[in-house]
Formats: structure tokens, sequence, C-alpha cells
């Protein structure tokens, strides 16, 4: 199947009219996009929007071929004249399947909030999925076994992360499955940080006007196995490495924090996190990271190594400067070594937080002053093992590797 993509944006397209954003105002030339509209084989149009007869003219495709025009999602808009010569849209019932004399075949999705999704298959057996913006697919339980993953996905990755980890889930999306992202909306700067925040999901996104082969081989950079991510107090590297993982089902969240009977603040900041947290992960308190790191399974996501750190400094005697001199820095060492090798021995997605103290105020303490040398080198060591590594100011991400 051939697929153009008529727009990519979201239903008010980007730039949004009269919106004063920082993105709004940098969505110019290649990164403005028109609402999103599909044309496929030049049969089949999914979601016919203001404009979609010079969109096609400019991308060299006609609608005069389409023989059915399909709606995925409520048009909130101004009402969209149908072009002469194409026929009135429809919605397809949840769980209908339509089938065109072109040999395409549409099933509609049932969705988890207004809209309907589209299955379709072609007629040489590439499959694609449509979803609406905003919604994931409804029904959807973790375990069950899928036929085989789509060739490609196209989804609301930015608004809904959520839809491609329940995908995931039941095997609907594959290491081969082709994610393109749409209904692109002024949620993240266009450019380099919407390609960063898409690989991070196995995603990607394309200009207005791109064709693409259903089913054809896209070199989509893979997911970094081992990230990273680092920043001061306060500076959003917990979100970004959350943000990372959201598009991932089953993930085991490693806090090394534990709890602090009587201690308030600290329980607001855990109550904080969980909350932001997908209720599909799983929560292991401990420092114990190097069993986690040598087992298959979900993706890690661990908060936070500086914590795991300062048990580790308790634990062989750090603040006193006998037990430092006599044993304890040696005996720490071999713990940030045996930490490190387990990173870059690791099978699985891990995603690592850890605090950046080097360029602040110098610690007033001897034991403070221990603290941020280690902590140094600790950063140093793991970055050394992972494949991207990114420090988090103001909560903007700044890639350092990878």
């Amino acid at each position: 199947m051939e697929l153009t993509l008529l727009g990519t944006g979201a239903p008010a397209g980007l730039p949004r009219p009269d919106c004063p954003c920082a993105a709004c105002a940098t969505a110019l030339g290649p990164h403005a996009r028109a609402a999103t509209a599909l044309l496929l084989d030049g049969a089949l149009l999914l979601d016919l929007t203001p404009g979609a007869a010079f969109a096609a003219a400019r991308a060299g495709r006609s609608l005069g071929g389409v023989r059915q025009v399909l709606l995925s999602h409520p048009h909130n808009g101004p009402a969209v004249e149908v072009p002469a010569g194409l026929p009135q849209p429809g919605r397809v019932p949840d769980g209908r399947e339509l089938a065109l004399l072109t040999g395409h075949r549409v099933r509609a999705v049932a969705m988890d909030a207004p809209g309907t999704g589209y299955a379709v298959s072609g007629p040489d057996g590439q499959r694609l999925l449509y979803l609406p913006p905003g919604g994931a697919p409804a029904g959807l339980e973790e375990g069950t076994a899928h036929a085989e993953p789509y060739d490609m996905v196209l989804a609301d990755v930015v608004g809904r992360p959520d839809a491609l980890a329940r995908l995931r889930a039941v095997g609907a999306v594959g290491p081969t499955t082709d994610v393109v992202a749409v209904h692109l909306d002024h949620d993240v700067p266009p450019g380099a940080e919407l390609r960063r925040r898409l690989a991070a999901a196995g995603a990607r996104a394309v200009p207005d006007g791109t064709t693409l082969a259903v089913g054809a081989y896209e070199d989509v950079p893979d997911v970094p196995r081992r990230t990273l991510v680092l920043g001061g107090a306060r500076s959003g590297k917990s979100v970004e490495a959350e943000r990372r993982l959201e598009a991932f089902p089953e993930v085991v969240y490693v806090a090394t924090g534990g709890t602090r009977g009587g201690d308030g603040e600290w329980t607001a900041r855990v109550a904080a996190h969980r909350e932001r947290r997908p209720g599909s992960w799983r929560t292991v308190e401990t420092c114990d990271l190097v069993p986690l790191l040598k087992d298959e399974g979900p993706p890690l996501l661990i908060d936070c190594l500086s914590l795991w750190l300062t048990d580790a400094m308790d634990a062989v005697g750090a603040w006193d400067d006998a037990e430092w001199a006599g044993g304890g820095e040696r005996a720490l060492r071999d713990r940030v070594r045996e930490l490190a090798a387990a990173v870059r021995e690791a099978r699985r997605v891990v995603v690592a937080v850890s605090n950046e103290v080097g360029s602040g105020i110098v610690p007033a303490t001897a034991s403070g002053r221990r603290y941020r040398d280690e902590l140094g080198r600790l950063n140093a060591a793991v970055a050394g093992e992972c494949e991207q590594v990114v420090l988090v100011v103001a909560g903007q991400a700044l890639v350092l590797r990878g």
C-alpha cells in the first residue's frame, strides 16, 4: 500500500491560529503542519480536512480516484466543504468491517475517547492502524496474543503515548512496525526536540505531503537500551526519564529512596511521583540494583543513583575518616565498578536518573565534599556505559551523548 500524508498536525493545525506560544512561533516552513489526513492508494481518504484537494495536488496526488472517505474523530471547527466528485464522508461503526472494491478492507477499532480507529488491510496483505487524536484502543488486555504486528501505526504518540504501550502489550506493535506520529500539536517544540521525544518512543515524524510505502523497511533509530538522565534539584529530570518509557508496558520503577517515616515532605514527593506514573508500572523499592540489571524483563526506570550512592556510602562507613581510609573507599569503588559492569551487560532497556551536583556551591563539610566527588565518579562510570546521556536544565533536555 502507498500512503500519502496530506497533513500530520492536530485538528487545528500547527501553528494554531492566533496562538502566541513559542512552539507555534517556530512551527514555520517544513515544521508547519495541516490537520492530519491520509490518502491510501489514491482510493481511501481517512479524515477530510480543509484544503485536502490542494494538499493532494502539492504532493503530486489527486483525489479523483477516492472511493471512500472515512472520519476518525468529531470535527469541532468550521464546516468542511466536500470537494466535487468525492463521496460523502462517513464513519464505520465500532467492530464493523468495510470491504472496498479496490481490495482494501477497513475494520473500525473502538477507542477510549470520542473517535474511531481504522485497521486497514491492503490487497497485498499489508496492514496499517490509524488512530484519532487523543485516543487509544479500548478493550485491549495485556497478555492477549495478537495475530501479528501491524506494518505501520499512525497515532497521537505525543498526546497518548499509552496507546503505543497498549498496542505493544498485545503484540500489535513489534520491532518491525513503522510508528509514525500524527495529530502533532504545540505541546512539543518542533524540530530536534520533537525528533528526540519520538525516537525515545520508537516513533518518527514526517513532513506533510510525504508518501510512504506500508511494509517497506525504514531505518528508524532504535530506542537506546541504556540512558542516563542527569539534572539538578527540580530540574525535571524525573519527568524526562518517565516520559521516555510512557510508550512501553510493564515498566519496573525502581525507587532507591525507600520510605522515611515522619518526613512529610518526602512523603509528598513520593506521592507526586506515583501520581505521574502509569497504573501499569510496577514499583520496587530497593538499592540492590545489580540483580535487577542482570535479569531480563521489561524496562527499568531507576530513580535515582544519587540515593543509591548514599546507601552505599552508609554501608561502607564513608562518613567516618578512619573507616574511609581503612577500606571504605576501596569498598565503595568496588560497588561502583560492579554497578557499572551490570549496566554494561544489561539486556533490558534501562533509564537511570541521577543528580548533577558538581556545578553548584562547594559543600561546607568534608562529608559533603566527599559525597559530591563520589557522585561525580559514579555518574561518569555509568555514563560511560550508556548509549545516551541527557542533562536536564530548567526542564529542557540537552543530549550529551547519543
